[in-house]
């Protein structure tokens, strides 16, 4: 009995062993770089999660070219990398190449929709979030000009401004509103000197509220903003933290969670491909209240945009999608 039970523990510890063997998980980022303190940090602290859970190291790479995201894409896989996470719609058509290559293996796209039955693409409701924020910067501003910088200027960044403007002019209906995308290129998430630049002009419009989109770029919107004295909105991480008493919030995407998630259902045996939609209803998008920001946020300000959390949820309250129709109403 005894020799029984020990062959029965030494065969599950096999078979655990074994398991996590099979989960050899990959990260490929988008050109912002790793600690972007944004989007692409989002995804690498969702693998640095899975790591600590489970002791199962991933590999990542950071691209700096638009080139390069295909052939670290297809390097992971060719090694036996699986699965394979891309973070940015910037890598579409290179997961549509590599995931048919490599029927067997499992892969994530975030940003964008691949429709292959080995891939998983996640995509959020990004102006559901930004709604949330724009409330709060329409409540908050002094002027009634608020202001929005992108990065690369396509329509998943126009989605972010335009539900922020939609939640600004919800809070108050006379609000201005200034907007400005940094390039056309992928250079554009990773050029802050602009990005301030840009913060300032709009500043000097009278702006007193900006809200980045912008990847590292944004890291020189919420500088600036801060330089003035004036109210920054942070974005997909949490960045109240970077300078606390200046940043009114930040519209928080849970990249990290379609990353973690990505690799432990792998892992558990329970991935799937297909469309994951997150929105503020799934928990994938919302906005960051916390110790940095508590001064700045008003009960009133918080009762008005938990209401508009609530009505979001059951559907009192739609919130434009640009990628569906480009007529935003701003």
């Amino acid at each position: 009995m005894k020799k029984s039970l020990l062959t029965l523990l030494a065969m599950a510890a096999f078979s655990t062993t074994a398991l996590a063997a099979d989960i050899k998980p990959a990260l490929v980022y988008g050109t912002g770089g790793k600690f972007d303190k944004s989007f692409n940090e989002a995804a690498f602290q969702g693998a640095e999660k899975f790591k600590k859970e489970t002791g199962i190291d991933f590999r990542d790479f950071e691209p700096t070219g638009d080139t390069q995201g295909e052939q670290a894409i297809r390097n992971f896989a060719s090694k036996g990398f699986n699965p394979v996470v891309a973070v940015s719609f910037a890598w579409t058509s290179a997961m549509e190449k590599v995931a048919a290559e490599f029927p067997d293996t499992k892969f994530v796209i975030v940003d964008s929709v691949v429709k292959l039955p080995n891939v998983r693409s996640v995509v959020f409701k990004e102006n559901e979030g930004s709604y949330l924020v724009g409330m709060l910067a329409g409540m908050a501003s002094k002027t009634g000009k608020v202001g929005f910088v992108g990065g690369m200027d396509i329509p998943l960044i126009r989605k972010f401004a335009c539900g922020y403007a939609q939640g600004a002019k919800a809070a108050n209906p006379k609000i201005q509103f200034f907007q400005n995308m940094t390039g056309t290129t992928g250079a554009a998430w990773n050029d802050p000197v602009r990005g301030g630049e840009l913060t300032k002009n709009q500043i000097d419009q009278g702006a007193d509220v900006i809200y980045a989109a912008a990847g590292a770029t944004g890291l020189g919107v919420l500088q600036t903003a801060a330089d003035n004295k004036k109210l920054s909105i942070g974005v997909d991480s949490n960045q109240n933290h970077l300078h606390p008493g200046s940043v009114l919030t930040s519209m928080v995407k849970r990249v990290d969670l379609a990353v973690y998630n990505a690799y432990k259902d792998a892992k558990d045996g329970k991935f799937t491909g297909g469309i994951q939609e997150n929105g503020v209803k799934e928990d994938g998008v919302g906005y960051a209240l916390d110790d940095n920001n508590a001064k700045l946020i008003t009960p009133e300000m918080k009762a008005a945009v938990e209401k508009a959390k609530a009505d979001i949820i059951s559907g009192t309250v739609k919130v434009h999608d640009y990628m569906s129709d480009n007529a935003c109403p701003m």
